[in-house]
Order: structure tokens, then C-alpha cells, then sequence
């Protein structure tokens, strides 16, 4: 059973506590944006088998959402952040890293990118 620290009100809670909110750390396009981007927005995510991020909700405990990365096959839990949260704290990126040598998240720009 996938077992996720809530950041927020510090329960470590199973999987029938939370629902799944997707892939974390997208880009939104809104009114205004042109096709290809919006056409991004809905219809590209990432299908990892491996290290991903994503969004959670305490849905029966304090309600926040928050973001969480796991091994989306072995179900290994690097970490929990809150949703404000431009990009994966540090010493998340470096759990997965060291697990995963050679892993990169696409975001990091000159540091390298997701492989």
C-alpha cells in the first residue's frame, strides 16, 4: 500500500486518505496562449517508469494538496512537498539520484536535463 507524508499536517496517510491529482509541476496555458501550447497543456504528460512527481490531496485529512515523488514501479516514496513548490527540493532530487545514478528532472535547465 503507497504509504505519503502530508507536509502539511504531518499524517503519514495511505492511498484510500488521499486522491491522485496527476503529474506534477506543469505548465499552465490559459486565455490568451496559442494552440500548441494549450494543445501541450492538455494532452502531454509524462508516463515514467521510473522516478515521477506528483500532485496528492489529504482528501480525508486536512484537505491540502501537496506534491510527492515516487517510483511509479517499484512504489518507492523519495519524498512529500507542499503544491507551492516551483520545482522538487534538493535533497528529494538527490534521494532520487542516489538511487537512480545518472537520473537528471527535466527542469533543472544547465544542470542537465530528465534522461
Amino acid at each position: 500500500m503507497l504509504i505519503l507524508h502530508c507536509p502539511y499536517c504531518g499524517v503519514d496517510a495511505d492511498e484510500t486518505e488521499l486522491t491522485p491529482g496527476g503529474e506534477a509541476h506543469l505548465t499552465r496555458h490559459g486565455p490568451g496562449s496559442n494552440d500548441a501550447d494549450f494543445e501541450t497543456y492538455l494532452f502531454m504528460r509524462e508516463n515514467p517508469k521510473g522516478p515521477h512527481f506528483e500532485r496528492w490531496r489529504h482528501a480525508f485529512g486536512c484537505g491540502k494538496w501537496f506534491h510527492a515523488a515516487r517510483h511509479t514501479v517499484t512504489m518507492q516514496v523519495f519524498g512529500t512537498y507542499p503544491a507551492q513548490t516551483q520545482r522538487p527540493p534538493q535533497e528529494i532530487l538527490d534521494r532520487i539520484s542516489a538511487a537512480h545514478p545518472g537520473w537528471r528532472w527535466r527542469d533543472l535547465g544547465d544542470e542537465g536535463t530528465r534522461a
